[in-house]
């Protein structure tokens, strides 16, 4: 509790402090405590669930190509949405905290298994610990794609708390980490580079040694490879902040007006649905699958068409999705064994090509491994 009142003091004065040149020094440093105290709640609450699980009930085991967390206020309906998904039965009652732990399930879209998460409805001080918030994020962290469920008959600021609470547990939703790199040294003191064109707009020198003393690092060299703020620069000298997509899902838009819908029409990465009725759950998986950047790979035996049924699902990204990734997927024996690869599809002139190790894949490509 100690924690709790420290990082509520903090935050107070934070509120009281004006904004302005002569005071981002304090703010900075504030705001560097904060996110410190912050690590020590994570951490003990790491702790009280017995590790990474999140407690009993949340010991919940990663299967599947990419897995998916839902979360929202109690009665929201993600049970039901959850159940129209997965054809896994989920509690449903028309009163709150109906679902008490995660109940994990399986979607099967475009040939990849997507493990879905239906996690108890959080409330307003979730990362304090009330509502078994804390063991509801700790979850989250770990997810490749978190699912906000809003409630078209409820309030829009519904949408801030909820950001707000998983903010507060180091979750940073739909960003990218910040191009920043921090290199200790022995003496020197702070220096900061910038590697874009013009000054930088939020940081300076002064700012930077702040906010590394408070980390107990006074010598080190910044550099900025994008306009960075203060707050990017303390994420980065964390070190435990998970960058996660996000989508948010507006249901029981049968219960709403389209002038009302029109002003969701605003927000970004949302899709309006129908969990009760069935309403555009189609255009949610095709919006879930194109957040989760997956690719699919078929393998082709050496004189044997192509297997389509049993796709290789990658993420689509350079380190991740190229044949060593494919064969390392396929087992780890493979790549030792492998000559080079014949690809047919997008990613190539040719089709077939003959490739290496290092080619990267693009989406449906063939592939047919030759050993030495």
């Amino acid at each position: 509790m100690a924690t709790l009142q420290k990082i509520k003091d903090i935050e107070d004065e934070l509120g009281r402090t004006q904004v302005n040149k002569a005071t981002m020094g304090h703010i900075c440093r504030l705001k560097s405590r904060l996110a410190k105290l912050k690590r020590e709640l994570l951490l003990e609450s790491t702790k009280a669930s017995g590790g990474g699980g999140g407690g009993e009930g949340f010991d919940v085991a990663r299967t599947g190509d990419a897995r998916v967390g839902m979360i929202g206020f109690p009665s929201v309906g993600k049970s039901t949405l959850f159940s129209k998904l997965t054809e896994t039965e989920s509690e449903i009652a028309a009163y709150e905290f109906t679902t008490l732990t995660a109940i994990p399930s399986n979607v099967f879209y475009k040939g990849a298994k997507i493990q879905l998460i239906d996690l108890p409805g959080i409330i307003e001080g979730a990362k304090e610990g009330r509502g078994r918030g804390r063991q509801v994020i700790a979850v989250a962290r770990s997810c490749d794609l978190i699912m906000i469920i809003l409630d078209a008959t409820k309030p829009v600021i519904h949408k801030r708390i909820i950001e707000h609470e998983l903010e507060g547990f180091g979750i940073r939703l739909g960003k990218r980490r910040p191009r920043i790199a921090v290199r200790r040294k022995d003496r020197g003191g702070v220096t900061l580079t910038t590697l874009f064109q013009g000054p930088p707009s939020y940081l300076d020198v002064e700012l930077c040694r702040t906010i590394c003393q408070e980390y107990r690092c006074p010598n080190a060299e910044i550099v900025l490879k994008e306009d960075a703020t203060p707050d990017d620069l303390i994420d980065v000298l964390e070190g435990n902040r998970v960058y996660v997509p996000v989508l948010y899902v507006l249901n029981k838009i049968d219960a709403t007006s389209m002038e009302e819908l029109e002003l969701y029409d605003r927000l970004e990465d949302y899709v309006p649905i129908s969990g009760h009725l069935g309403w555009n759950l189609d255009g949610l998986l095709e919006e879930m699958w194109k957040k989760l950047n997956l690719i699919r790979i078929y393998t082709k035996p050496k004189g044997e068409i192509p297997d389509y049924d049993a796709p290789i699902v990658l993420r689509n990204s350079p380190e991740h999705c190229t044949v060593q990734a494919l064969c390392r997927r396929i087992h780890k024996s493979l790549l030792d064994q492998m000559r080079y690869a014949w690809v047919w599809g997008s990613s190539v002139k040719f089709s077939p090509q003959k490739v290496g190790a290092d080619h990267v894949l693009q989406d449906e490509d063939v592939v047919q491994i030759v050993k030495s």
